[in-house]
């Protein structure tokens, strides 16, 4: 069966999520690193828990609490107002450079977001980087208060769209979500934006891995969970070329 829609994961896929460590170093001057790591690996660790314990809260309330448990075990003050610009900087992540234009290139299929995200944050990061234009649905795994990888989250898109897993190529840059996209039974590909030569290679240069390296070690590789993704690319620009 053809692929008439492509659906994408946001944060990390089609937005840069690396774009907060500008804000953050501006916030807390020498620690924007690290407060970018932490920030992003406790995010994702605390959809996973409250999935879990079946207690869920919306993106924004995780996102707010992993940033507050960030600051928190760094020992870093801080007031209302620098929390916020941090935060605020999630509504404005930068688009991958190649994003518009292998979404406009994909066209005429639908086109449409998958994400954690919750609806507002969602909403006001699509408009203000213009994707709005292009595409056909922004959903929210809000709909179901469960977050990816459950297979609920996934069910959205056909509920969403009208149409059968097989009619759909779900793109993901981060390994998790694409053995869960696969598990349910979509068309997956993944966005390798990190070679595992490249992460051999930072972790030589120098005597202590950066936090950058860690993240990269522990988000950005595929992992051992027996699915794997039927396409891998290393930019969004390729995608055209498989759909």
């Amino acid at each position: 069966m053809p692929i008439n829609a492509v659906v994408f994961d946001a944060y990390g896929t089609l937005y840069d999520i690396q774009s907060v460590a500008e804000i953050t170093e501006d916030a807390f001057p020498g620690y924007g690193e690290i407060i970018t790591q932490v920030w992003r690996i406790k995010q994702l660790e605390y959809t996973w828990l409250r999935s879990l314990m079946q207690a869920y809260q919306d993106f924004t309330a995780v996102t707010r609490d992993s940033l507050a448990y960030t600051l928190r075990v760094l020992g870093l003050d801080y007031e209302n107002e620098a929390f916020e610009r941090v935060i605020e900087k999630y509504l404005h992540l930068d688009l991958y450079p190649d994003a518009t234009a292998a979404l406009t290139a994909l066209k005429p299929r639908k086109l449409a977001i998958l994400s954690n995200g919750s609806p507002d944050m969602l909403n006001a990061l699509v408009r203000n980087s213009g994707l709005d234009r292009l595409l056909d649905a922004t959903i929210s795994v809000d709909a179901k208060k469960i977050f990816k990888p459950s297979p609920a989250a996934y069910q959205l898109i056909g509920e969403e769209l009208g149409t059968a897993p097989e009619e759909v190529l779900f793109v993901s840059s981060n390994p998790w979500d694409v053995a869960g996209a696969k598990a349910f039974g979509l068309t997956v590909a993944w966005i390798e934006r990190v070679t595992p030569e490249a992460m051999a290679l930072a972790c030589l240069e120098t005597e202590l891995v950066a936090p950058l390296t860690m993240f990269k070690a522990i988000r950005t590789q595929m992992d051992e969970l027996g699915f794997a993704p039927d396409h891998r690319v290393r930019a969004l620009s390729e995608l055209p070329m498989i759909a």
